[in-house]
């Protein structure tokens, strides 16, 4: 039986970086966008307390603030963005994703690319 591989990010082990959003319980009202709206799945929802729990923190997309910026109550906080560009930068990342670009311009060269279905 083999073993599930770990999610990584960029590379990175995935559960060396802590990036989730943390509920603000008291400025919560309970409408669920977030919950309803992250595409990784990373919220639950508790109906007894009418609050949304981080279930799945390292499924979160690090940068990502989506559901942060969609809250009406301001009631999820990330870690600061100077968190994660510590991390791009301690490990690289943009010459990485430069190698990237040179090694599959047929992916992202916009001359090439293919109409996306709305």
């Amino acid at each position: 039986m083999s073993e599930t591989p770990k999610p990584t990010w960029r590379g990175l082990p995935r559960e060396t970086i802590v990036w989730h959003p943390t509920v603000i319980a008291e400025s919560c009202n309970g409408c669920g966008l977030c919950v309803t709206t992250c595409g990784k799945n990373v919220f639950s929802f508790d109906y007894e307390a009418n609050k949304p729990v981080v279930a799945a923190p390292q499924a979160c997309m690090v940068g990502c603030t989506t559901c942060a910026v969609l809250c009406p109550q301001d009631a999820l906080e990330f870690p600061s963005v100077g968190y994660v560009r510590q991390i791009i930068r301690k490990n690289k990342l943009v010459t990485q994703a430069k190698n990237m670009l040179r090694a599959d311009v047929e992916k992202y060269d916009i001359k090439q690319r293919k109409p996306v279905a709305a």
